[in-house]
């Protein structure tokens, strides 16, 4: 029997939903899983560990999932009224957005970060150079609230620590029996195929070839990594000490749903030894 699929409560530029059976196919067994990139959490989710460390960069997401680990009833109750007709306006999301840039408080910029995330564009996640949070009004019909995902992730949660800190933070705190997953921004497929950093920390290419070496480093002391990213030249050349695996995904995010062709992923595997 095939085991249904958790969905993550957040759309997710990137998400690995899609993927999550091909992604356990290559993750060992561990104590524990860590993300050094979690995103919107479909991997772990999706995955069965004793235990879980999980990072961000961006520090709205992951204030967002230790609220919901520690007060699901209250924020699920207070982000619904969030998801009414009157809120599903242009001016409505405008005048949202405005607030959640002005905000403070860890709590409202939650509820508002999760309001912003489905009732903006293609559920993005993007910020200017002054830290604004800029995406536009994504004009649904009706925004899905997703309440029983937010029940299963803060059920999920109970066994996971989240982090807000570098990668580079991450694989320094690791520790024997650990798998790392890195689902790191992508290499761009083309120069105008990226778009401006969910984070305002940038993710650059010194960053992608960082990375691999960390894996490197980890993979010989001890740790397994697996690291998923487009499949280019330049990707298979940082990943030259993996094991390489490619699957064809289609697209997840593009202006005109007839233009969603595929594209190759690599899976990059560096095997404890």
């Amino acid at each position: 029997m095939v085991q249904k699929r958790s969905r993550a409560f957040l759309k997710w530029a990137g998400g690995k939903y899609n993927l999550v059976s091909q992604l356990q196919q290559h993750l060992p067994e561990a104590d524990c899983l860590v993300e050094p990139f979690v995103g919107a959490g479909s991997v772990f989710l999706n995955t069965h560990y004793p235990k879980y460390r999980l990072n961000d960069i961006n520090a709205d997401l992951i204030e967002l999932y230790k609220i919901i680990q520690r007060q699901a009833e209250r924020y699920i109750a207070d982000a619904r009224t969030l998801f009414v007709a009157s809120a599903n306006q242009r001016d409505s999301y405008l005048a949202f957005r405005q607030q959640f840039n002005a905000e403070k408080d860890p709590y409202q910029r939650a509820l508002l970060f999760l309001y912003l995330n489905r009732h903006g564009y293609n559920g993005l996640c993007r910020y200017n150079l002054s830290g604004k949070f800029n995406v536009p009004f994504g004009s649904y019909k009706k925004p899905y609230f997703p309440e029983a995902e937010l029940y299963y992730f803060a059920e999920k949660s109970q066994v996971a620590e989240f982090f807000c800190c570098s990668y580079q933070e991450m694989f320094r705190q690791l520790q024997p029996n650990q798998v790392v997953y890195c689902d790191p921004p992508y290499v761009p497929l083309s120069k105008t195929a990226s778009f401006t950093s969910y984070a305002q920390q940038g993710f650059t290419l010194d960053d992608q070839a960082q990375l691999a070496i960390l894996a490197e480093k980890a993979q010989l002391a001890g740790n397994s990594v697996l690291i998923s990213n487009h499949d280019t030249t330049w990707t298979r050349k940082i990943y030259h000490q993996a094991e390489l695996y490619t699957i064809n995904v289609a697209r997840s995010i593009s202006q005109k749903g007839n233009g969603r062709g595929k594209v190759a992923e690599v899976f990059a595997l560096y095997p404890a030894k």
